[in-house]
């Protein structure tokens, strides 16, 4: 298989292989840790609350499969959404900790922030992602690359290098990070048409 989706119980997970269909790729919806093990890149999507993210992993028994395929062997993962979130250290949202492969903390969007009057929160709908730092996942996107978003909280990285991409929604936050081997997408690219689809042919050829 060329990309390996992990299904932790958060999220309609069936668009994503169809995409990658597209693409000529193959794709797996697993939650088998032996599965997972082998994989030759990751895709971790998601909807809904951290908490109850990390706690499926931890019952389904992936938390240490995935830290070491990350850390140990250097697979290449993609964070969709949620699945972007829990690459982080911890979440306003909840109390148990994220993986922290992307040192950063998930906040939610702070409406007395906003410059010019505070927006609605979850922010749902299309946006555009202004790529601040070239990365093999953002590459040739085209101009005004927008994205189907559907989420409340986002990422503050502490490094600013991790930053690839930048939505405004009141003000500008971090919708594309990548550290090493380790990206993140906070909108869902299987939503998200043309654009989404290059997202999916970028990480195919890391």
């Amino acid at each position: 298989m060329d990309i390996t989706v992990v299904d932790y119980g958060v999220g309609n997970l069936g668009a994503i292989p169809n995409m990658l269909k597209r693409l000529g790729a193959t794709a797996e919806i697993t939650s088998d840790p032996g599965r997972i093990e082998h994989a030759k890149k990751l895709i971790l999507p998601g909807v809904g609350a951290f908490d109850a993210a990390m706690a499926n992993l931890r019952e389904l028994g992936l938390i240490e499969i995935l830290d070491h395929q990350v850390k140990r062997r250097r697979v290449p993962i993609l964070g969709l959404c949620l699945g972007m979130e829990i690459l982080a250290r911890s979440s306003e949202e909840g109390v148990l900790p994220g993986f922290g492969w992307i040192p950063s903390e998930v906040v939610r969007f702070r409406s007395d922030q906003m410059l010019e009057r505070p927006l609605p929160v979850p922010m749902m709908g299309w946006n555009y992602v202004q790529v601040v730092r070239p990365n093999a996942l953002v590459a040739n996107l085209g101009s005004d690359p927008r994205f189907y978003f559907a989420h409340s909280y986002h990422l503050v990285c502490d490094d600013p290098a991790d930053v690839i991409g930048i939505t405004t929604y009141g003000y500008d936050f971090p919708s594309v990070v990548a550290r090493g081997s380790v990206m993140g997408a906070q909108f869902h690219p299987e939503k998200s048409h043309r654009f989404g689809i290059k997202i999916f042919e970028n990480f195919l050829g890391i």
